[in-house]
C-alpha cells in the first residue's frame, strides 16, 4: 500500500472518530431533551451529521479510487448542482440550443481540461470563452425578451456550478515542491475543513448565537460564524500532516476558506430566499440537494486554488 493511500485510510478513521463525537455530542443533548417536546435546531443538527456519514464514505471512496474516482464524483455534482441551479432560473425556448450546450459540451469539456491538467484552458474556459459564446447562440434565436436576465442567470450557474466545482479536482494537479503526487490530499483537506467548520457553526450559532450576520436572510449568527472558524482552523491544525502548509499555514489556509464558505452559504441563501424555496431539490434526505450540501465549498474552492498555487504551487 502506497503512503498516500495509508494517509487516505487514516484521514478516513480521523474523519469517523469526528462524526463520532458529534452524534455523541448530539445524541447527550437529546437524551437531556424532555420526550414529549420537539427541538428542530436539534433535530437539524443531527439530520446532518447522519447525512455527513455518507458523504464521507462517499469522498472516501473516491479519494481512494484516486484521479478517476474524485473526477466522476465532481463531474456528477457539478451536472447535479447545474440542473438544480437552473430549474430556478428564467428560460424561454430560444435557450434551449445554448443550455443543452451548457450541459453536454461546457461541462465535458471543462472536467477534460481539468483531467489533462490544462490550467490554462480551464482557469479561462468557462469565465471567458462560454461567457461570450453562449448567449451569441441565444440572441441568433431572435428573442430580445429578459434576454440579459437569462443569460446572465445561465453564466452565473455555469460560475457557480461548473467552474468552481471543477476547481476542487483541480487540486490534483497543483504541484508543490517535497509534496509528491499526495495533492489527492488536499481535497479531503478542503472537504473537511469547510464543511465540519459549517456543522460546528450552526452547532454554536443555535446554542450561543446572539447576533445575526444578515437579519431576514439568515439565522446564521457572527458568534457561530467565530466559533465556526476557529473550529475550522483547529481541526486544520490538526490536519497539517497532510498537506505541505505546516502547522500556522494549514490553520490559516483552514480559517481563511471556512470563513468565505459561510459567506458563500449566504449568497445562496439570498438566491433561495429571492426565489421563493427552502431548498434547491431533496436529492440528499435533509440537507437538500447538491448546492444545499456544496454551497460553502462552492465558493471556497477558487479561493482555496488560487492561494496555494500562489503561495505553494
Amino acid at each position: 500500500m502506497s503512503p498516500m493511500m495509508t494517509d487516505i485510510l487514516l484521514l478516513a478513521f480521523g474523519s469517523f472518530g469526528i462524526l463520532i463525537a458529534l452524534t455523541f455530542v448530539g445524541e447527550v443533548l437529546r437524551a437531556r431533551e424532555d420526550p414529549a417536546t420537539n427541538n428542530p435546531v436539534l433535530d437539524t443538527y443531527m439530520t446532518r451529521v447522519q447525512s455527513w456519514w455518507g458523504m464521507v464514505a462517499f469522498i472516501g471512496v473516491a479519494l481512494l479510487l484516486g484521479k478517476p474516482g474524485v473526477m466522476i464524483l465532481f463531474g456528477f455534482a457539478s451536472f447535479a448542482a447545474l440542473r438544480e441551479f437552473l430549474t430556478l432560473t428564467t428560460k424561454a425556448q430560444a435557450d434551449h440550443l445554448s443550455l443543452a450546450l451548457a450541459f453536454f459540451v461546457v461541462l465535458p469539456l471543462q472536467y477534460v481540461f481539468v483531467g489533462m491538467e490544462w490550467a490554462a484552458l480551464y482557469n479561462v474556459f468557462i469565465p471567458v470563452y462560454a461567457f461570450l459564446f453562449l448567449p451569441m447562440v441565444s440572441a441568433l434565436r431572435g428573442n430580445p425578451e429578459k434576454f440579459l436576465v437569462r443569460v446572465a442567470e445561465t453564466q452565473w450557474a455555469l460560475m457557480i456550478a461548473v467552474y468552481c466545482v471543477s476547481l476542487v479536482p483541480a487540486l490534483m494537479s497543483v504541484e508543490v515542491d517535497g509534496y509528491g503526487d499526495r495533492s489527492l490530499l488536499l481535497i479531503a483537506f478542503l472537504v473537511m475543513v469547510v464543511q465540519f467548520g459549517d456543522l460546528l457553526e450552526y452547532f454554536f450559532g443555535r446554542r450561543i448565537g446572539r447576533t445575526r450576520v444578515a437579519p431576514g436572510l439568515s439565522p446564521k449568527t457572527w458568534e457561530g460564524v467565530m466559533m465556526g472558524v476557529a473550529s475550522a482552523a483547529i481541526i486544520g491544525a490538526m490536519l497539517n500532516w497532510i498537506t505541505p502548509f505546516g502547522l500556522i499555514g494549514a490553520a490559516l489556509m483552514a480559517a481563511i476558506s471556512s470563513f468565505v464558505g459561510m459567506l458563500g452559504n449566504l449568497v445562496v441563501a439570498a438566491i433561495k430566499r429571492d426565489r421563493g424555496v427552502k431548498d434547491w431539490s431533496h436529492l440528499i434526505p435533509g440537507q437538500g440537494g447538491f448546492v444545499d450540501q456544496l454551497d460553502s465549498v462552492i465558493f471556497a474552492a477558487p479561493i482555496f486554488y488560487m492561494l496555494t498555487v500562489y503561495f505553494y504551487g
